[in-house]
């Protein structure tokens, strides 16, 4: 009974959300909806962030489901190309979902955040790897995350001024050209030698759980790795 009840709580809720002109739900509305006193809603959700964190994690899961079951190609870079026009594609179909997910009102990230931001380190670990990206992975994470995001809101909040998909597409070619290497070659080029090695050596390090070094050994090496991958060239 009471998985059927916070069950029904959750849909109703994402319904509402989906309906909502701007996104923003009672928990009034949603009690009402769903037939249950408002007890019943905190004693499954804790308060109206709890519900909306969960509404956002049960509106993502069918996306993250299909991220974690997508098979890696060996081309990790074509990989990252359409994850980042899948998380587009989403945030499109899901406007007041995706508005939620972001919102600032959200003080705690969602689960489906956390997740989302952990598959793409992992394909830049794999990228680092393979000597393909010019900084430490989780800088990059961070870069293409946040620039994502960005424009999936934009095209969200403001369609009538950001009204073309092509946008999308030329922000994510500009950040990955900045962030990845042409190829993976050592034809690289000189201002990105050390850097790209050093990201790459840090990767190999991760996926070798530190090759010999102990623990705090593999934390100081990672540690000086990662500094000399996000080093700029002007600094």
């Amino acid at each position: 009974m009471s998985t059927s009840t916070r069950t029904r709580i959750l849909e109703v809720a994402a319904a509402l959300v989906r309906e909502s002109p701007d996104g923003d739900i009672s928990t009034r509305a949603v009690c009402e909806a769903a037939k249950v006193g408002a007890p019943a809603l905190y004693r499954h959700f804790g308060d109206k962030e709890g519900l909306l964190s969960a509404v956002v994690d049960h509106g993502f899961e069918r996306y993250l489901a299909a991220k974690r079951e997508r098979g890696e190609t060996t081309d990790v870079v074509e990989d990252l190309r359409q994850g980042w026009d899948s998380h587009v594609a989403f945030a499109l179909d899901n406007r007041n979902l995706y508005r939620l997910m972001n919102s600032p009102a959200m003080r705690t990230p969602p689960a489906a955040a956390l997740e989302s931001h952990r598959i793409l380190t992992g394909d830049l670990q794999r990228a680092a790897a393979q000597g393909r990206i010019r900084v430490a992975p989780e800088l990059a994470a961070q870069m293409i995350m946040s620039a994502n995001v960005g424009v999936a809101l934009m095209l969200v909040s403001r369609p009538a001024t950001f009204d073309d998909i092509e946008v999308s597409h030329r922000v994510r070619d500009a950040l990955y050209a900045t962030v990845l290497t042409p190829e993976a070659s050592p034809r690289t080029p000189p201002d990105a030698e050390v850097p790209t090695a050093a990201a790459r050596l840090s990767a190999l390090l991760r996926q070798q759980r530190g090759a010999g070094l102990s623990t705090a050994e593999a934390a100081l090496m990672k540690e000086w790795l990662d500094r000399v991958a996000n080093a700029r060239s002007d600094g």
